[in-house]
């Protein structure tokens, strides 16, 4: 069974039920494990800063953290037993070094239907799968 499961949110999706998440506290609640959210901000290429106040990031990162905490309060997890990250970076290696920095046993991430560009340049999802350390669930709305 899974004890510290780690799962991938993308607060950009308007969505207080992200993919992935549901499945997540039901493998959290029988195993009685733990629960980590994580969102992974994308660092602004150099060329768009002059364009952007300069604390963006700062306020990307604050943004983040209020919807996971609004997600983490409509959980049914006891909040001693779930916790939350708000990362910089390309999504699977934030994702990866989070999941192998917590230990987690098992990734939740959530996948769409592949299109043609998932097939040229490749997806968060499949990277994740063939790099994590841990077990990973890839679920499909």
């Amino acid at each position: 069974m899974f004890h510290k499961v780690l799962v991938a949110i993308d607060v950009g999706i308007s969505s207080h039920n992200p993919i992935g998440l549901d499945q997540a506290v039901e493998i959290v609640t029988a195993s009685n494990g733990k629960l980590r959210l994580v969102n992974v901000q994308s660092v602004l290429p150099a060329t768009f800063m002059e364009y952007v106040p300069s604390n963006f990031d700062d306020e990307q990162e604050k943004l983040a953290a209020v919807a996971l905490d609004s997600m983490i309060a409509a959980l049914s997890v006891p909040s001693e037993r779930i916790s939350r990250v708000v990362r910089q970076g390309g999504i699977y290696h934030e994702l990866l070094n989070e999941a192998k920095a917590w230990g987690a046993d098992l990734i939740v991430i959530g996948s769409h239907r592949p299109v043609m560009s998932d097939y040229l340049l490749g997806s968060n999802a499949k990277t994740i799968v063939r790099h994590a350390h841990c077990s990973v669930l890839v679920v499909r709305p």
